[in-house]
């Protein structure tokens, strides 16, 4: 169990920046699972999703680098609540997914020919004895947005994906899962990107980011 509460270059908890987000919650009153709760609200609402917003260069997926952010996707999203969660002495690690979206995607067909993402990122939380799943990649604004319900996470239940949207119209499922990870398996998320987008992941090598389009809100 002590690998999914480690410091590791990607997982920089005891970095001030990452400190300073949990310091509130290192008080004895609150509960491991309060203080998940309140991580997962954090993250989820504090930075907004933004699908096309991605780097290559392996210190932007550092979770000291991406709370100076206002914007993140998924994987660096799941980054940071790791982060946060070690921090405060909560094992956690990374989930990675082959997934597909059905709503708010045109600029992602546009650009990758396809409305499966691969790979999206989530999170696995221990507490009381048992992992968790949680994703906190759409913050409530843009939930709104796109007629979703805002996903929650309690402590005791797995909290993946809004299969639907309010009026019964498909929003997000899960095609493929790749497993968790200790640490954030960056040459395997590179060379999936790869397999995956590869006429895109050439723009990406050649201009070492993009940020092509904003679902933010």
């Amino acid at each position: 169990m002590n690998q999914y509460l480690q410091a590791t270059y990607f997982f920089d908890y005891e970095n001030d920046k990452i400190q300073n987000l949990i310091q509130e919650l290192k008080d004895s009153k609150y509960s491991d699972r309060e203080k998940a709760v309140a991580c997962y609200l954090k993250i989820r609402d504090g930075w907004r999703y933004n699908a096309y917003n991605i780097y290559l260069n392996k210190d932007k997926w550092r979770a000291s680098d991406i709370a100076e952010r206002k914007e993140a996707h998924c994987i660096d999203k799941s980054v940071l609540l790791i982060a946060c969660l070690r921090g405060l002495g909560i094992p956690a690690r990374i989930q990675l997914a082959k997934v597909k979206n059905h709503i708010a995607v045109e600029t992602l067909v546009e650009k990758l020919g396809t409305n499966e993402l691969s790979p999206h990122g989530m999170v696995n939380i221990f507490l009381d004895g048992k992992w968790l799943k949680a994703s906190p990649a759409f913050n409530a604004a843009l939930c709104e947005r796109c007629n979703v319900a805002p996903l929650d996470f309690d402590g005791v239940q797995d909290s993946i994906f809004q299969e639907y949207n309010r009026d019964g119209q498909e929003f997000m499922e899960y095609l493929e899962d790749y497993g968790h990870f200790a640490d954030v398996p960056y040459e395997f998320i590179l060379n999936n990107f790869k397999a995956h987008y590869p006429e895109f992941s050439r723009y990406l090598e050649s201009h070492n980011s993009w940020n092509g389009g904003d679902l933010a809100s």
